[in-house]
């Protein structure tokens, strides 16, 4: 009998968690090289944004895909400007300090929802009656024949 199958968006968030820990298995090459930098590199920018944002508990439109992908990299280079500036008021700096806090932070938002998007799971502009019509009696037209 074979094992329980994971479903792609379980798949998707253990491959978000264990992409810290491969950015930091990625610094034992050398220095310069591409297969160290360019995972450190696509971890500390993307993969915190995606952590919070991605893991939505009813899916995304797919624009809303787009508008999440686009707002992954700021919010990861505020999270981890956040972890350096309090590694460094704390002086205890180091590239392997850095990467362990953004891998655990990482590996533990990606265990949790997603913090949810306005747009994700609807139009940008409500469509409600209610609402629609309260918009609609603000900004009537004025009428042609001046005055108010």
């Amino acid at each position: 009998m074979a094992g329980p199958r994971l479903t792609p968006r379980v798949q998707r968030r253990a491959a978000l968690a264990a992409s810290g820990w491969i950015a930091l298995a990625a610094t034992a090459f050398p220095g310069g090289s591409p297969l160290r930098w360019i995972p450190v590199l696509a971890f500390v920018v993307l993969a915190p944004g995606l952590a919070l944002l991605l893991p939505q508990p009813l899916g995304l439109r797919p624009g809303a895909r787009l508008e999440a992908l686009a707002l992954a990299a700021p919010v990861s280079l505020s999270v981890a400007t956040l972890t350096a500036t309090t590694l460094f008021l704390t002086k205890a700096f180091s590239l392997t300090a850095f990467l362990v806090v953004l891998a655990l932070f990482v590996s533990v938002a990606a265990t949790l929802p997603g913090v949810p998007l306005p747009a994700a799971t609807r139009g940008a502009v409500e469509r409600d009656g209610a609402r629609t019509s309260l918009l609609t009696a603000r900004f009537r037209k004025r009428r042609t024949g001046g005055g108010a």
